[in-house]
């Protein structure tokens, strides 16, 4: 009588992990340096609209100007660190797309953050407040922007060459 002999969970599953790592090894990569730059720049943001709303600043425009100087910040990071082994474009081409896409966040973001302070703070007062507009824009408006923002800087900022993609 033969025995069949299966490998261990641990060695299969161990083997699935080490096989799935080298395939999306590059992605990963780029997705933690961006998340490192994305981090700085978000405690810059999020600094930033804290004073600016404490100077008294309406919230939109404190929001605008905080995202703009941050944006400044993470294009450098991205730009230098993590998609610095892409080829490069004219600087202006890539600082044009990448402010043109970094609008279209800050409009994601300015979306929701409007409808928290001004629609549903006409309802519910408490959603008017400097903390529910730091929640509100830093981290539900800056998480959806952020997923668009990684599309966008990867397919069209800082994009591999055509025979690459491929």
């Amino acid at each position: 009588m033969s025995t069949v002999t299966r490998p261990e969970p641990e060695a299969d599953s161990a083997g699935l992990v080490t096989r799935l790592y080298r395939r999306f090894r590059g992605i990963l990569h780029e997705l933690g340096k961006f998340g490192v730059v994305g981090v700085l720049a978000f405690a810059t943001d999020t600094i930033l609209y804290a004073v600016f709303l404490g100077l008294g600043l309406e919230t939109t425009l404190a929001k605008t100007i905080s995202t703009a100087i941050a944006a400044t910040c993470a294009f450098l990071g991205n730009r230098f660190w993590t998609w610095r082994d892409r080829p490069r474009t004219a600087l202006h081409r890539e600082y044009l797309l990448y402010f043109l896409f970094n609008l279209i966040g800050l409009g994601i973001t300015l979306v929701v953050l409007w409808i928290t302070h001004y629609l549903l703070g006409g309802m519910w007062p408490v959603l008017q407040s400097p903390v529910a507009d730091l929640i509100s824009g830093q981290i539900v408006g800056n998480a959806a922007a952020t997923v668009f923002r990684f599309w966008a800087y990867r397919r069209f900022v800082f994009a591999q060459p055509q025979a690459e993609r491929a």
